[in-house]
């Protein structure tokens, strides 16, 4: 039996489910079965990116659910992402089609600039994605955001994309888009986990009526490098799972959707992409958000390679 996950509505009168299904690891070979089992259990929103070289993948299994009769063209929510090595605005439209066209899904739900720091372009294929000097340093863009988001923007116009958004902005760099936005970013996509809960960014969007997409919602559990204190395994986090009748998983996803997130989980495990969609039918209590958010930490992605960029978003609070 599948689940039926609500909606929240975004700023442009669209609807966008309130938990997707993150593909970040989701590579060829294994995609297309891992989201049309997805869609079985009852995703309705897929999150991708032509950084995940899984689009491909991603619109045939939407496109064989849509065939089966399982679910309509509407009925999915699709968010691609534009990559850093087209900022500059004569390759967005080319950029674009080309996610579009490997989506082949009639239109893309949401388009967003996957972070504000541009790369020196050096191609359309996916090994030209990492452009680097011969001492291996990244080769960063100059282009100005502000002016990526223009050329983003005549996109919408096309009709083959409903809404743009952003990935990996701060609040000023939000601030200075909208200075300019003739089409509004509806929504922000960052990490927001236990760890790195990012309460006063989620303020300051929902302020001007942006959606915070979470992405790494468990702190990227995988990787301990970071020192993080893992909420999962966490004695009352366990505890609180009890008297819901809930995995420790599934209170950090109900504490993400609680502080007004739309986390993206990624599994690859049946079980546990059944448990991370079944979070729609308890609420934390006050105190328990508390908790939650108690775990301060460092974010788990940093974008280490992009630190000196100098549109690098992370050197402000928030």
């Amino acid at each position: 039996m599948s689940k039926q996950v609500p909606t929240v509505r975004l700023s442009n009168g669209h609807e966008i489910p309130v938990l997707g299904y993150g593909t970040y690891l989701a590579q060829q070979g294994q995609c297309v079965e891992l989201v049309k089992k997805a869609i079985d259990i009852g995703y309705r929103h897929i999150d991708t990116a032509f950084l995940y070289e899984n689009e491909v993948e991603i619109g045939q299994a939407v496109r064989d659910k849509i065939g089966e009769g399982v679910v309509r063209r509407e009925d999915i929510f699709i968010t691609t992402k534009l990559w850093n090595t087209f900022h500059d605005p004569q390759y967005v439209e080319e950029a674009f089609r080309r996610s579009y066209d490997m989506l082949g899904l009639e239109y893309i739900d949401l388009f967003l600039m996957h972070s504000p720091m541009g790369l020196q372009f050096a191609g359309y294929e996916y090994g030209d994605m990492q452009p680097k000097d011969a001492d291996g340093n990244m080769l960063f863009g100059e282009v100005d955001y502000v002016e990526t988001w223009k050329a983003m923007e005549k996109l919408v116009a096309s009709g083959k994309v409903r809404s743009i958004g952003l990935s990996n902005f701060n609040s000023e760099q939000i601030g200075r888009i909208l200075e300019v936005a003739t089409v509004k970013p509806v929504v922000n996509q960052v990490e927001v986990n236990p760890g790195y809960d990012q309460r006063k960014l989620i303020a300051f969007c929902k302020e001007r009526g942006i959606v915070v997409t979470a992405y790494g919602p468990m702190g990227r559990p995988h990787r301990t490098t970071y020192g993080n204190r893992n909420a999962l395994d966490d004695p009352k986090v366990v505890e609180i799972g009890r008297k819901y009748g809930k995995t420790g998983g599934q209170v950090i996803l109900r504490y993400l959707l609680d502080i007004g997130t739309v986390p993206i989980p990624y599994s690859t495990n049946d079980e546990r992409m059944r448990q991370n969609i079944d979070v729609c039918d308890f609420k934390l209590s006050e105190e328990e958000i508390e908790y939650l958010a108690s775990f301060h930490s460092a974010r788990t992605i940093p974008f280490l390679p992009l630190k000196t960029h100098k549109y690098y978003p992370f050197n402000i609070e928030f």
